[in-house]
């Protein structure tokens, strides 16, 4: 194989404002950007944080902080949830237990309603139908604002975390008071029973276990989303969940090694659980969507999930004129200079299921194209829907693997690879705005299809030829054969080998050896001017700066950004959930 990096453009950001430092704030390192902030201008008289504790630690933690007088609940092992007042918060600050104090974020997810697309046209685009796969090996856990059962989707089994404990709902029971959930798990796993087969989802026949984390406004706790992954990782035998999919985000605040939100999905990886989560709807400006980078929200920089981006693909076969959506957020990520999106989705014009009572129906009418009782058919994008989209294709993989191969499981890391692999570039779009490229279930597909997981490592696991393009419509589009690992891009035939890089416990970026060389170190840098930023780049409403290439960062390189000292203006979530709600208007 050969060894060829990818040679972009160059990182020219004008930074309008500069990282918060231990002296300028009274602050340390404990606190990620969000409790800087308060701890320097309290706006209220308390602050909802995630407290992480040294391995071991967390009960001593606990006890000091009900010695003051502070609830906690636990959302993960050596993780504290707490309302602390200023005074308290210094007080953790000191304790040598204590490794670091994080926001307890709002999350919410991105959604914009719009005009339509089927998951099912994807299918028949790409000539998935009639199906050879529907999913029935997989299970699918919609962490969201949770799923109402209808006679298109049937949520195996529902829990409940936005009260902090995880309360088990019975069918009858269950419900989507936003309505995201239920639109999302449709666009996986939909029967089309209500649209008599015109809108059913990418894998009909997965298991959907819904882990409701947001309320009735779309909007939740970090702390609740942590709760439902480590209770999927808990039972991800028992309850047979395979993928997890999250649909929702917030502003970055802190690296991704101390996120807790992104280490939770890191945790989900590392369990065998293919996690899949949405981009943001930040990647461009609202008004003149002149595009804008650096606005993936967490978990998306997490660096085992597939971070998924929406297409716009104007409701035509061909693939040609498909782009990437105006607000479908690019990367790289803050602090640590990650390569997201993963992959780009249909993420526009999607029609799925929404509960007639939600807060989308009713606030949004516009939206809706079907009634039918509790459950209608509304028209929504975003890369949240985008992400949903992407979850049913992993779905189909598992269930292709499972068929051909019941003893065997593919690793996430092998199935984001596949992904990639076979996935179509964007010939007008970046690495930065497209990943490697739009998704391609039937490619995907192919290459499950033809690999032996059982092969020895190192060794070739085709069974079969595969042929590195996929019929759509009267064209044959190249797959882009490329995997963006981390920082670098991975040309040739990698995919084609039981490499040890697709091994569960590899870390997605971290240095491995492929074959007898390795592929990365520090030469890969963004330099030339190929790369068109537009005027500005932009995070919500607020403008970081001009991109005129006159920065001092001439030749950065990819993954070093924290020496840049790059920090948002403005990271407010007010900031983040207004952009949303100019983009369902």
């Amino acid at each position: 194989m050969s060894k060829e990096h990818l040679r972009v453009c160059c990182l020219t950001f004008a930074i309008a404002a500069t990282w918060f430092t231990s002296a300028q704030h009274g602050a340390t390192h404990k606190f990620d950007l969000a409790v800087s902030r308060w701890a320097a201008r309290p706006t209220t008289t308390s602050i909802r944080a995630l407290i992480r504790s040294r391995p071991g630690a967390r009960a001593r933690v606990e006890r000091s902080l009900h010695e003051e007088g502070v609830r906690t609940s636990s959302p993960s092992v050596d993780l504290l949830a707490a309302d602390l007042s200023l005074d308290i918060l210094r007080v953790v600050e000191r304790n040598q237990d204590v490794l670091g104090i994080s926001s307890d974020a709002l999350v919410q997810g991105f959604v914009q309603p719009d005009s339509m697309l089927s998951a099912n046209t994807l299918l028949a685009t790409e000539g998935l139908l009639p199906r050879t796969y529907d999913g029935r090996s997989a299970g699918i856990a919609v962490i969201d604002s949770g799923v109402m059962p209808s006679a298109d989707i049937k949520a195996s089994v529902a829990y409940d975390f936005t009260n902090g404990v995880p309360t088990s709902r019975v069918l009858s029971e269950q419900r989507d008071p936003y309505g995201h959930g239920t639109h999302v798990a449709g666009l996986i796993a939909s029967t089309g029973k209500t649209s008599n087969g015109v809108y059913q989802g990418v894998a009909p026949g997965a298991r959907v276990i819904s882990l409701r984390a947001l309320d009735e406004h779309g909007a939740g706790y970090s702390s609740d989303v942590i709760a439902a992954i480590t209770f999927a990782i808990a039972n991800k035998a028992r309850l047979g969940i395979d993928v997890i999919n999250l649909s929702l985000g917030h502003p970055i605040y802190e690296p991704a090694a101390t996120d807790p939100l992104v280490q939770a999905v890191e945790q989900a990886v590392a369990a065998g659980i293919v996690v899949v989560t949405s981009a943001g709807n930040f990647g461009g400006d609202r008004t003149t969507h002149a595009p804008g980078y650096g606005g993936i929200t967490s978990p998306g920089n997490a660096p085992d999930a597939i971070t998924v981006g929406a297409l716009e693909t104007y409701q035509t076969v061909a693939r040609g004129d498909d782009v990437v959506a105006w607000f479908s957020s690019r990367g790289p990520t803050w602090y640590d200079g990650f390569q997201k999106p993963d992959i780009v989705a249909p993420g526009s014009h999607m029609v799925s299921d929404v509960p007639a009572s939600s807060t989308i129906a009713t606030e949004y009418p516009g939206g809706l194209i079907v009634r039918s009782g509790t459950c209608n058919l509304m028209k929504l994008s975003g890369t949240s829907m985008a992400a949903g989209v992407v979850s049913g294709v992993v779905a189909l993989m598992i269930d292709a693997n499972h068929r051909a191969h019941p003893d065997t499981t593919l690793t996430p890391n092998a199935i984001k690879a596949m992904l990639q692999y076979s996935a179509f570039t964007m010939p007008n779009d970046d690495v930065l705005t497209e990943g490697a490229g739009a998704v391609n279930a039937a490619g995907a597909l192919a290459l499950v299809a033809a690999i032996d997981p059982n092969q020895p490592v190192g060794s070739w696991w085709l069974t079969q030829g595969v042929s590195p393009w996929t019929m759509i419509g009267s064209e044959t589009l190249a797959w882009g054969q490329r995997v963006v690992w981390g920082d670098r891009v991975v040309w040739g035939d990698s995919i084609f080998t039981n490499d040890p890089a697709w091994a569960q416990r590899v870390v997605w970026g971290d240095r491995v050896v492929w074959g007898d060389r390795v592929v990365w170190g520090d030469s890969t840098v963004w330099d030339g001017n190929q790369l068109t930023w537009g005027e500005r780049v932009v995070w919500g409403d607020s403008l970081l700066g001009p991109v005129d290439g006159t920065s001092t960062a001439e030749r950065v390189v990819w993954g070093d950004l924290q020496r840049l000292s790059l920090a948002p203006t403005s990271l407010s979530w007010s900031n983040v959930e207004q952009a949303n709600r100019d983009l369902v208007q």
